[in-house]
Formats: C-alpha cells, sequence, structure tokens
C-alpha cells in the first residue's frame, strides 16, 4: 500500500510539474507577443505624431529652409540668424500689447471694456506671421506681414483679421 501511495503520489507530482511547466511557457510566450504587439502599437503611434508634427511645422520658419535662406543670402549686406529672430520678433509683437488701447496690429478696435491683446504668435517664415488675439471674451486670429529694417527694429503690417463669433 506504501508503495501505491508512493508511485500516486510520484505520477501526481510529475503531471503537475508537467502542468506547471506548460503554464508558465505558455504565459512567457504570451507575455512575450503582448509586449511586441505593445511596442509596436507605440512606435506606430510615436511615427504617426511625428509627422503629424512635421505636417503641422512645414509652415515655420525653423523648417523652411528657403525662408532661412532669406536671412542667410550670400548677397545679403548683413546675416540675421532665424533662431534669435523668432524669439525677437515675438518678443516685439507681444510687447506692443501694454499699449492702454490694446495691440495696434490685432486689425481691431477695443469693442468691449477689455482691450485686444495677442497670446500666440508662430512665425510662418520670412515674412509671415499668424497670431491669436482675445479681449478674453471675444477671440480672433490675424495675419500680419514682418519686416526687419536696417537698424534691427521690427515692423508689422496686418494682411487680414477675422473674429470669432461669442458662443
Amino acid at each position: 500500500m506504501k508503495k501505491s501511495l508512493l508511485l500516486y503520489a510520484v505520477i501526481l507530482l510529475a503531471l503537475f510539474n508537467v502542468y506547471t511547466y506548460m503554464f508558465l511557457s505558455k504565459e512567457v510566450e504570451f507575455e512575450q507577443q503582448r509586449y511586441e504587439k505593445t511596442t509596436k502599437k507605440l512606435k506606430d503611434s510615436l511615427n504617426s505624431m511625428t509627422t503629424k508634427l512635421t505636417d503641422a511645422n512645414y509652415f515655420s520658419l525653423e523648417k523652411n529652409e528657403n525662408a532661412q535662406n532669406y536671412f542667410d543670402a550670400a548677397g545679403a549686406a548683413k546675416t540675421i540668424q532665424y533662431e534669435k529672430l523668432i524669439p525677437y520678433v515675438k518678443d516685439q509683437l507681444l510687447d506692443l500689447n501694454s499699449n492702454p488701447k490694446g495691440n495696434p496690429y490685432v486689425g481691431q478696435d477695443q469693442i468691449g471694456a477689455n482691450k485686444f491683446i495677442i497670446n500666440k504668435v508662430k512665425v510662418l517664415n520670412h515674412r509671415w506671421i499668424i497670431a491669436d488675439y482675445s479681449d478674453g471674451e471675444i477671440w480672433g486670429e490675424v495675419l500680419l506681414k514682418y519686416f526687419v529694417n536696417d537698424d534691427q527694429t521690427i515692423s508689422f503690417e496686418v494682411i487680414q483679421s477675422l473674429l470669432y463669433q461669442k458662443q
């Protein structure tokens, strides 16, 4: 009886070990497959976001070599580094927000009690800027033309401005 009980215990133990080995090996394979799928999804997502970012930055001075060459042309009397020009242009435009009647380059007169100020600025190329402005209640966008003068000052000109309807 002891021998048969011992034999049953050994067989049961062997079956249990085989079952545990198979379960754990399948679990490792499953986890590896899940890891590979997740990694593939993340890489695809990263590639998709990189493509979207590249498309979004297509119209920007940072990515437009033709616009950059305008400031660094071989026949130009002076060279301007666009990396330093972009923040300088943005600062010059945003400094005009301190005007008591609002920023004069939003293309809109003051409507209510609040003045229009520019919130966000994107330098599109060597000549154009797009900006978002608001008075806290009404929002709009403006397309500006900018020029770098000989004395390194920036002058702006409103091309088109629009206001969104109040919601």
